[in-house]
């Protein structure tokens, strides 16, 4: 877990860029590589539908790891 508080907004938006990256911005490593592998894998297999999903709820988680 991170011991450093960090910027709660730019995690939101970096993970809502890139699922993943606000949680590798905030030290959630596990969370990261979470968010990397299962995002592309809900956009392709839903055909859309369940990757916004996971852009948002990564977005979500990202800002409350941040605070």
């Amino acid at each position: 877990m991170a011991s450093t508080k960090r910027d709660g907004g730019l995690a939101t938006i970096l993970s809502f860029l890139l699922p993943g990256m606000g949680q590798l911005y905030t030290g959630h490593l596990f969370w990261a590589i979470f968010w990397f592998i299962i995002t592309p894998g809900l956009w392709i297999g839903s055909g859309g539908l369940l990757g916004w999903i996971c852009h948002i709820w990564s977005a979500c988680q990202a800002n409350r790891m941040a605070r």
